[in-house]
């Protein structure tokens, strides 16, 4: 059984930092494209990030130079480090990974707000 378990969101003035954990399970990590995306409210779900399984690494342009995903392999396990948050981040962020191509398993999602 799948299953993606998103931590690490919560409350941070702008400028500030936070580090966003995708916990893996019932497949690798290593072997599967994965990325993150956000929801704002009254939006639709944007793309943020995404890592394949080699080492190719895109990002959309709105975070680009301010936020970084990288993965653990041992402990199954990608993050989304975010610095010099804006308000305009706030947004519950969900962590995903592709099967097929097309993502398929999401996480619960985790609510990340920036005060200004």
């Amino acid at each position: 059984q799948v299953q993606l378990v998103e931590s690490g969101g919560g409350l941070v003035q702008a400028g500030g930092s936070l580090r966003l954990s995708c916990a893996a399970s019932g497949f690798s990590v290593s072997r599967n494209t994965m990325g993150w995306f956000r929801q704002a409210p009254g939006k639709e779900r944007e793309f943020v990030a995404e890592r394949n399984w080699t080492t190719v690494i895109r990002y959309a342009a709105s975070i680009e130079g301010r936020f970084t995903i990288s993965r653990d392999i041992a402990k199954n396990t990608f993050y989304l480090q975010m610095n010099s948050l804006k308000p305009d981040d706030t947004a519950v962020y969900y962590c995903a990974a592709q099967q097929g191509g097309k993502y398929v398993y999401w996480g619960q999602g985790t609510q990340v707000t920036v005060s200004s």
